[in-house]
């Protein structure tokens, strides 16, 4: 099955310990499914209010980096509720979101706050992309310059899939710039340390999902 293809890889992927890649994957599962059923009543709202509210696809989808191994680093497309305009990038390109955001729309800034528009991301944890926690994916349009910039950059999503909340994301927020990402790296290689046992790495994952609750209930997303 593909939710289970990266656990008996070699073991030059597994620095983290097997029970640990294991019981990730089924706690991924398990909340995953657990949040869809509990969220799932406001999607047709949320799909509704970004409908008349700004033109253009409800979901928005965008390329990004994933799991990192031995013999290959994955691309998958990564769901989100559209918050911005649906010509966002048509002129500028791939650039980073910056703080009042004039291409985010009014009902986005509040999807945004409360990552009510990650709620799609689900979707990714089921199939297998992405981790409910882990470092936060990147775009391939800013990873080149990312690592050349960034010492051990790329080594953060090495035998780790990417999540939808993680260490940094609670820690910092949204990104503005590289200066932020650099600081994140830190944060995504200091979780990963937590991974060597199975007592520190459920310690650190549930101080992480508490954190999440807190974040989305202040809106102290970005």
């Amino acid at each position: 099955m593909k939710y289970f293809k990266h656990f008996f890889k070699s073991k030059r992927d597994h620095y983290i310990p097997i029970e640990v890649i294991y019981l990730k994957r089924v706690m991924d599962i398990f909340l995953s499914l657990l949040a869809l059923i509990i969220f799932m009543p406001i999607f047709p709202v949320i799909s509704i209010l970004i409908a008349i509210t700004s033109p253009g696809p409800v979901i928005y989808r965008q390329l990004r980096i994933g799991y990192s191994g031995s013999d290959k680093t994955e691309v998958f497309w990564m769901y989100k509720f559209r918050t911005m305009r649906h010509d966002a990038e048509a002129v500028t390109g791939a650039i980073w979101a910056t703080q009042n955001d004039p291409r985010v729309t009014s009902f986005g800034r509040f999807l945004r706050k409360t990552r009510l528009d990650e709620l799609p991301q689900l979707i990714n944890v089921l199939r297998g992309d992405m981790s409910i926690i882990g470092p936060r994916p990147e775009r391939p349009g800013f990873y080149k310059k990312l690592e050349t910039a960034i010492p051990f950059f790329a080594e953060r999503t090495w035998g780790l899939k990417p999540g939808i909340t993680g260490l940094a994301q609670v820690s910092q927020g949204y990104d503005r710039d590289i200066n932020d990402v650099r600081n994140k790296v830190g944060f995504d290689h200091a979780y990963a340390l937590q991974l060597d046992s199975l007592t520190s790495w459920l310690r650190m994952d549930i101080q992480i999902i508490l954190r999440t609750f807190i974040v989305m209930l202040y809106g102290r997303g970005q």
